[in-house]
């Protein structure tokens, strides 16, 4: 970048009136702007004629927002450099500045302007241009809040009087008002295409889950995700193998949100693909588990329960890679969790599943869920509990599935206040007719 040439000795001849009147044709120019970049690129072009420098920037604080909108600088957090004049590229591209580093990150962090007559003699000072002399800087604040910072450098020392900083927090305390509003605009632009892309996704996950409820002679199944964002990390399905089988399928995926709903969709995938070419449910877990150990990060993983219903014999063959154990209960209210299974999908390279059985027998109800029932917290932290679970499901086993389903999350919106489960609730319930 060529150096500024200077044309500012007539910016210190002016009088007030006229720094006034300029300060508000800027404020006036940048104002129209809902764009940050916009905003700090026409302060710097017309900077030179308020206040003399040789170099100049304008350096927007990056940062995390808090709950209630607040930017929290971190120490970790660089600049950004959104507008600079007068620097030489490569000299540039060398600097990276943080909050609390060299006076600019010394007044971001501090909230408080300063004229530094000798840079030199000054050990806050980075050399990011070797001309510099002398060096004003000052915060750009709203509501006690340092958005940026401006930064005049000159090649003269003591360049830069009382006076000079004086006009400079005026243009600063404009640029402000107007940055906070450029920057709120660009967060609910930002936030208005996430939300868009949710509800895309949210849309696309629905589709992926069973449209309707199984068909199989003999039995009521229903199923029901209850998602706590807007996608899930739960996971159902219903897969038809024979006319007399029906694979069932629930899943539930490490993490939440949007990374969560992905894998979910590749589980389907993949434990698809495997049923219809007629693996077994332990060898279908099996090849699952190695695609995902193969595919996904290092702390993904994925519990899940798969097992085939067969109505003629009024069997289950199932394996569980680390889900919660399925609750069987018999028409009497006999209740059993069942137990066996192995670990997760995806945790190791070659793992080895089981295959296990269970008659299904009639007026027995067979109850899936994923922990965001179980781990559903009451006002003073207590957990609803698998016992609880147990208990609802023994009270309402004479409803018809989907009404059964509906019973149990009453039972979990009534034990937490009405908030409900801070985790995705997901039921799969199959009576034996």
């Amino acid at each position: 970048m060529a150096e500024h040439i200077r044309e500012t000795p007539r910016a210190k001849g002016l009088t007030v009136e006229d720094k006034l009147r300029l300060l508000l044709d800027i404020t006036k120019k940048i104002s129209r702007s809902l764009d940050v970049e916009e905003v700090v690129n026409l302060v710097m072009d017309t900077l030179d004629q308020l206040l003399p420098y040789d170099a100049a920037g304008i350096y927007v604080v990056e940062c995390d927002r808090s709950a209630d909108g607040k930017c929290v600088p971190s120490a970790l957090k660089r600049f950004s450099k959104t507008a600079v004049r007068g620097y030489d590229i490569e000299e540039m591209s060398d600097l990276y500045m943080k909050v609390g580093e060299g006076l600019i990150g010394h007044v971001a962090k501090s909230g408080e302007p300063l004229i530094v007559p000798d840079v030199r003699q000054d050990p806050r000072y980075v050399n990011a241009r070797h001309q510099t002399r002398s060096e004003m800087v000052a915060p750009i604040i709203s509501s006690e809040e340092v958005l940026g910072v401006f930064d005049l450098e000159s090649d003269e020392p003591d360049a830069y009087d009382a006076d000079d900083l004086e006009v400079l927090m005026m243009l600063a305390s404009q640029v402000a008002i107007i940055l906070e509003k450029a920057m709120l605009y660009e967060q609910s632009v930002e936030r208005r295409r996430l939300q868009a892309q949710l509800e895309v996704a949210r849309q696309v996950q629905l589709e992926l889950l069973p449209a309707r409820d199984p068909k199989l002679e003999g039995f009521d199944i229903s199923a029901y995700n209850f998602s706590t964002e807007e996608v899930s990390g739960d996971y159902y399905d219903f897969v038809s193998i024979y006319e007399d089988h029906l694979g069932l399928v629930i899943a539930d995926v490490s993490g939440k949100g949007v990374p969560a709903a992905l894998l979910m969709a590749f589980l389907r995938a993949s434990l698809r693909a495997a049923i219809q070419i007629g693996y077994a449910p332990n060898i279908s877990m099996a090849k699952v588990s190695y695609l995902l150990w193969e595919s996904t990060e290092n702390n993904q993983f994925v519990t899940a329960f798969y097992g085939v219903l067969d109505a003629t014999n009024k069997t289950l063959a199932y394996a569980n890679a680390g889900h919660n154990p399925p609750l069987l209960m018999d028409a009497e209210g006999k209740a059993r969790f069942i137990e066996r299974g192995g670990i997760p999908l995806g945790l190791f390279r070659d793992t080895r599943y089981y295959e296990y059985y269970v008659p299904v027998e009639s007026g027995q109800t067979l109850l899936l869920y994923t922990d965001g029932a179980t781990e559903a917290a009451s006002a003073d932290g207590c957990e609803f509990g698998r016992e609880r679970l147990e208990q609802k499901v023994r009270e309402n086993r004479h409803l018809p599935a989907k009404e059964l389903i509906k019973s149990l999350h009453d039972a979990i919106l009534e034990w937490t206040g009405g908030r409900g489960s801070s985790d995705d609730v997901t039921f799969v319930v199959v009576k034996a007719l």
